[in-house]
């Protein structure tokens, strides 16, 4: 399909980007797109040596309220968005350094910047797909156009994080091209950094109520990785979890539809007014 950019406007996108972000069961698509962006040996680095995340207590906790907090506000255009935006282009201009760890596409020494665009690609990139796959497995369906609305309307984050215009991917299919290309090159590579990295997303430390829920995201998050990146990472997956996830996500379809906007919702959602029915779950 041909994107969208002829005939919707961002203001005509932006009900199908709200409809999508707002729910909170997005969570689970988090760790999923974590760990495809540390597969790419430079953002690896970058994490590993700049980021607090894993050096405090609960730091992964405290790094996904503040990424969320920045996304709401740029998807829903409140007040602090432009702040959000400085806040992200401040934390991006500290981290710059070298890779220590050589890989099929990089040297040591290989230089890298949280600036450079096509890191920021890939991170958008696997953002787009984890939330689209996220809502459609635990949410409801996407039409092949919403799907090619939705990355449109997330264009725009081009411009907030100083990338090149037409850099990210406009539609579905650019999207799906994309990431197809980059599985299939030298450059997706699983470093021993990333595979530590990952076991502080797979086994968080949290606060004990919340331990219980680490066992469902780290269903999906290992479910629902590309199988490459997975066998990179050496998490196992066997027949008997591929039909956990399946019962979960029919489980999860059926009950939200059944749960109030004030808790499946985040508030800044329902703050900016109504986002768009999502239409009756199919099986």
């Amino acid at each position: 399909m041909t994107a969208p950019t002829a005939s919707v406007s961002l203001d005509a996108a932006a009900p199908v980007v709200r409809r999508i972000h707002a729910e909170r069961v997005l969570l689970l698509g988090w760790g999923r797109a974590i760990l495809m962006q540390l597969a790419h040996p430079l953002i690896a680095a970058g994490v590993d040596e700049h980021s607090r995340f894993h050096r405090e207590r609960y730091g992964g906790l405290h790094r996904l309220r503040r990424t969320l907090d920045a996304m709401l506000a740029l998807t829903f255009e409140t007040p602090e968005a432009p702040r959000a935006a400085r806040r992200i282009n401040a934390t991006h201009d500290r981290v710059r350094g070298t890779l220590r760890e050589a890989t099929p596409a990089f040297p040591v020494g290989t230089p890298y910047s949280a600036h450079d665009p096509d890191l920021l690609r890939w991170v958008h990139a696997t953002l787009l797909d984890s939330f689209l796959l996220t809502y459609q497995r635990f949410v409801a369906p996407l039409t092949p156009e919403e799907e090619d609305i939705y990355c449109f309307g997330t264009h725009v984050m081009e411009s907030a994080l100083g990338a090149p215009a037409g850099h990210f991917p406009r539609s579905r299919a650019a999207l799906d091209a994309y990431l197809q290309e980059m599985l299939a090159g030298d450059i997706i590579y699983v470093t021993d950094t990333a595979r530590r990295l990952s076991k502080l997303i797979l086994w968080p430390d949290a606060p004990l109520p919340l331990r219980p829920g680490g066992m469902v995201t780290r269903l999906v998050t290992i479910g629902t990785l590309p199988p490459a990146i997975r066998d990179g990472y050496g998490l196992r997956w066997t027949e008997r979890d591929e039909r956990a996830l399946r019962l979960l996500g029919w489980g999860v379809r059926h009950t939200l539809q059944l749960v109030p906007a004030q808790l499946r919702q985040w508030t800044v959602a329902r703050q900016a007014g109504p986002v768009g029915a999502s239409r009756p779950v199919a099986g």
